[in-house]
């Protein structure tokens, strides 16, 4: 398969990657770089390697079953399990769909000061209803493609300028180093990279591309092999940034603006902006992506749960039914309350706790599920994929509790 029929048989993965590579991830990878310098490297290509382990196992579970994973839940698992996600998606939906919108809007504000952050935020987010709502499947992801295009040339073309010595880059990669009071900073980048429940919509987004059955599982990993990849190069070159422009410490979006003045020294002024074009890309892919996705959920679940036809098997896009609509709205429309109301502290902090609480969920159902024969057959997890899985969960249940010592104890 040469290189342009990769291309012509990928697209979910892309729209994956665009999807996870928001402002947190960029958050997360400059706070590492600018306080470890290039040393946390090795990070970032763990955490893409562990979301390609989480999120092949969606995708196999969908090919050889011909049910997404949430309808696996729902049908064979403890109905306590089915009821907690979906009421934890309620609530992350708020809390992440609110800090999404703040994160665009700060940096839409630094770039044009005209509108307010708060003005600026709704705006995107309505940007997005609208072209959720009318755009299909294939707009989305030809969309994707030039905000991931745009992505990668602001960022690498920092990354470039400020890059420190090869030798150095291979040795932070291949040598793991973890030096004094790195530890948050490691876990916030395995954690941040790639999404976090938005992994889920893969599922829809291979239906809407019509990958049906189980000879697709060898297009699917390409797809994703080439998404998470992408996504680990995105995340390098965030910390190269971070660490050539030598930012001071920051907290929360203000450190990539940080960044960006710290540019201006090396690169000048047209480096800062290029560097803040490019985070406004990742900030306003991922809102459209989670515009897109998440709403896939609910309406499978709402479907389901209630015995109607396997969504899997209906000709139409899932994205014409009304529970996605209703719940594209209450996406769009609910989170914007925060913003009016200044994100008070209770949110923030709880935002921060609800991206913790989903990984380890879903670390230990993949690594059950689809180590069951009567499930998946000859299609169950390998052994490596079995002690990937159990990294994991082991790794995200440990920084679950970390997040809850941190936000309630210290």
């Amino acid at each position: 398969m040469n290189l342009k029929e990769i291309y012509q048989k990928t697209g979910p993965g892309l729209i994956v990657a665009a999807t996870g590579l928001g402002g947190g991830d960029i958050v997360a990878a400059s706070a590492a770089g600018a306080n470890y310098g290039v040393t946390l490297l090795w990070a970032v290509l763990i955490g893409s390697l562990l979301k390609f382990c989480l999120n092949e196992g969606i995708g196999r579970w969908q090919l050889v079953t011909g049910r997404t994973l949430l309808e696996g839940w729902i049908d064979d698992l403890p109905k306590i399990l089915t009821w907690y996600f979906t009421a934890y998606l309620l609530f992350w939906t708020v809390m992440v769909a609110a800090a999404m919108m703040s994160a665009t809007g700060i940096v839409a504000n630094t770039i044009f000061p005209i509108l307010s952050v708060e003005a600026w935020s709704i705006t995107h987010g309505l940007i997005a209803l609208v072209l959720v709502w009318n755009g299909g499947y294939f707009f989305l992801e030809h969309i994707m493609k030039i905000f991931i295009g745009v992505m990668f040339v602001c960022i690498f073309f920092c990354a470039l300028m400020l890059m420190p010595p090869i030798t150095e880059i291979l040795s932070s990669i291949f040598l793991p180093r973890l030096p004094s009071g790195s530890m948050v900073f490691v876990f916030g980048v395995i954690g941040g990279v790639g999404g976090s429940v938005t992994v889920m919509s893969y599922s829809y987004w291979m239906q809407e591309a019509g990958w049906q059955g189980k000879e697709k599982i060898g297009t699917m990993r390409v797809d994703l092999g080439i998404a998470y990849g992408l996504t680990g190069l995105f995340g390098v070159a965030i910390i190269l940034v971070a660490s050539g422009a030598n930012a001071e410490v920051a907290t929360g979006t203000g450190l990539a603006l940080e960044i960006a003045e710290q540019l201006v020294p090396v690169l000048g002024e047209p480096g800062k902006w290029i560097f803040l074009i490019g985070f406004w890309g990742a900030a306003f892919s991922s809102i459209i992506g989670v515009w897109h996705g998440v709403p896939y959920l609910f309406a499978n679940f709402f479907y389901h749960v209630r015995d109607q036809k396997n969504l899997l098997e209906s000709p139409e896009s899932i994205a014409k039914t009304p529970a996605y609509r209703v719940y594209l709205i209450y996406l769009c429309f609910v989170p914007m309350l925060l913003l009016l109301i200044g994100r008070p502290f209770w949110v923030i902090i709880m935002y921060s706790v609800t991206g913790a609480f989903f990984m380890p969920l879903l670390a230990g159902l993949l690594l059950y599920m689809n180590s069951a024969r009567r499930w998946l057959g000859e299609y169950v997890n390998s052994w490596y994929t079995k002690v990937l899985l159990v990294i994991c969960l082991m790794l995200f249940s440990f920084l679950l509790i970390v997040e809850i010592q941190v936000q309630f104890f210290s």
